[in-house]
């Protein structure tokens, strides 16, 4: 169903969610970086559960004030819903990962109190076998890089804030060895030089060519790139980055389960 619109109350206190913690890993890199225009409601958060990584970026649509607010909110459903839904054993993450996607949906329509364009990522990495399980909401797509070179993990469902029941199929993917994942927000997509923008292909141009050795060389190396294509500009919109780098297979290993996978 679609909430009525509404309009804010002129006394409503609004939140802001509390920084987010990057989880040290144990065969993974991760990262997460952004240059703030102070104007978007862009938001991450991560959860760390017995070998597996649970991590969340949305675009919160609207003005900053209240895309934070809601941002607050949906954080702690997500730290909440994540710690009981992957803390149990034995674990399906596909329906874990969905049951967090719909709990995170509604957290958002009931902030607003009205329909609110929320695109977003939403996955669980498991480091023993080196599998992602992933539900992406309308979101711009994600990169993944590895041998086989730069491929898009397409949106695969609505994006969240627009019906209350809606719900989106989990996707897995194989991370190889040294392989990468990279989210980034729209803001970074949309960054302009002159007439130009930067986009979706120009980024997986980058990606492409792009030397590094962890998450953070990846996340620093793109936003290296914008800032060059944009010749330092200030940005129109938040530009945010996560990566997510497996380290490489040492030599002599046997392959793994994520590697078979493929």
């Amino acid at each position: 169903m679609m909430f009525p619109f509404t309009t804010p109350a002129p006394d409503r206190q609004f939140r802001k969610p509390v920084p987010a913690s990057i989880p040290a890993l144990q065969t993974a890199s991760l990262a997460a970086l952004y240059r703030s225009a102070r104007k978007g409601g862009d938001f991450f958060d991560f959860v760390s559960i017995r070998a597996r990584l649970i991590f969340l970026l949305l675009d919160i649509a609207g003005m900053r004030q209240e895309a934070l607010d809601i941002a607050a909110a949906a954080q702690d459903t997500f730290q909440n819903e994540a710690s009981n839904l992957f803390n149990i054993s034995p674990l399906n993450e596909a329906d874990a990962l969905g049951d967090l996607t719909v709990a995170v949906n509604r957290a958002i329509l009931t902030a607003a109190g009205a329909v609110h364009c929320a695109p977003g990522f939403i996955g669980c990495y498991d480091e023993e076998v080196g599998i992602l399980t992933y539900i992406n909401a309308g979101h711009i797509p994600a990169l993944v890089k590895d041998g086989d070179g730069v491929t898009l993990l397409e949106s695969n469902g609505l994006p969240l804030g627009l019906f209350s029941h809606a719900t989106h199929d989990p996707q897995v993917w194989a991370m190889e060895p040294g392989g990468a994942l990279l989210l980034v927000s729209r803001g970074l997509i949309e960054s302009r030089s002159g007439s130009r923008e930067f986009g979706l292909e120009r980024l997986r141009d980058s990606l492409g060519k792009l030397s590094f050795n962890s998450a953070t060389e990846l996340s620093s190396g793109v936003l290296t790139a914008v800032q060059q294509f944009t010749n330092n500009a200030t940005p129109e919109n938040d530009i945010t980055t996560v990566a997510l780098m497996r380290a490489e297979m040492p030599v002599g290993a046997p392959i793994g389960i994520a590697a078979q996978a493929r």
